[in-house]
């Protein structure tokens, strides 16, 4: 789907994302601390069969498994030369679980080292990263790009712009801030919705790091600035860190459900959800939108 029919498809109405795939693979046995990408591929029947519950629950677009499969995260399990071959199984796996009934996105993210706006050398090493991924998902077939969870407007930008420079397929970029709108690492959301839709992004917004509640103003002051669609993926509230190093989520799939309906008041238009929330909360969120 390229940038200009995705941008279209988002008017006609709401389009419902999937919810969390790394707290749900742990509920489901993941352990903690394994490069969740290898688990994946050893343990495919979980990402499938909760793929299929979030495509029955309506979503619209479900990520594939490829968030950490970057040179930087696979690199710290000594797999940097495994980037090719992963990104091309992983998409493969959510095409065999939804392919055809949801669109189908690469999952791109931050590599968690903050690079400034003025280190150029820097900033190439990140092309680079982000190209080799962005060409080895393309080979595979997705039907677009979402680049989630970044904590900087820097990697933003170079992510968008690697992306860019193969294809024109849609891309989606969404960051983690905190409640002010501001990045963890350089700019702010609000800066990205403008400086991203120049170089190329089809939708900007946040996920993950706080639940909705906190993000209903961002979202409004986005949609003030934006002129693409905005997206909000939020947690299902703030975690419980639990003895056994294990989160719990305060909110019901109901009261997130109704959170939403604000913060798609406040000028959202692609909803979905981050760390917390499960196909329960996906078919909430959807029967709120169809109510």
């Amino acid at each position: 789907m390229t940038g200009t029919e995705f941008r279209s498809w988002c008017t006609r109405r709401v389009r419902l994302l999937d919810g969390a795939t790394g707290s749900s693979l742990r509920a489901a046995g993941m352990p903690a601390g394994v490069c969740a990408e290898t688990w994946i591929l050893e343990h495919p029947q979980p990402l499938q069969a909760l793929q299929r519950a979030y495509a029955a629950a309506g979503s619209e677009i479900v990520l594939a498994p490829t968030f950490g499969a970057n040179r930087v995260l696979l690199g710290a399990h000594g797999l940097e030369r495994c980037v090719a071959d992963y990104n091309r199984r992983l998409v493969a796996l959510t095409r065999e679980a939804v392919g055809g009934s949801t669109l189908i996105a690469a999952d791109m993210t931050t590599t968690g080292r903050p690079v400034l706006p003025e280190d150029d050398a820097a900033y190439a090493r990140l092309l680079d990263i982000y190209t080799e991924q962005a060409a080895a998902v393309l080979d595979a077939g997705v039907d677009l790009f979402f680049v989630e969870t970044m904590m900087g407007l820097t990697e933003c930008m170079a992510a968008v712009e690697a992306i860019r420079a193969l294809t024109d397929t849609a891309v989606v970029c969404t960051m983690s801030v905190q409640s002010d709108g501001r990045c963890y690492f350089d700019g702010s959301v609000y800066d990205a919705a403008q400086t991203l839709p120049e170089l190329g992004a089809d939708a900007v917004g946040v996920n993950c790091g706080h639940g909705p509640a906190l993000y209903t103003n961002v979202v409004a002051n986005m949609a003030a600035h934006a002129t693409v669609p905005i997206v909000c993926k939020p947690n299902a509230g703030m975690p419980q860190i639990l003895p056994d190093g294990s989160a719990r989520y305060d909110m019901t799939p109901a009261e997130f459900a109704a959170q939403m309906l604000k913060i798609r008041a406040a000028g959202a238009t692609l909803l979905g959800g981050c760390c917390g929330t499960t196909p329960e909360y996906i078919r909430a969120l959807h029967k709120a939108l169809q109510e």
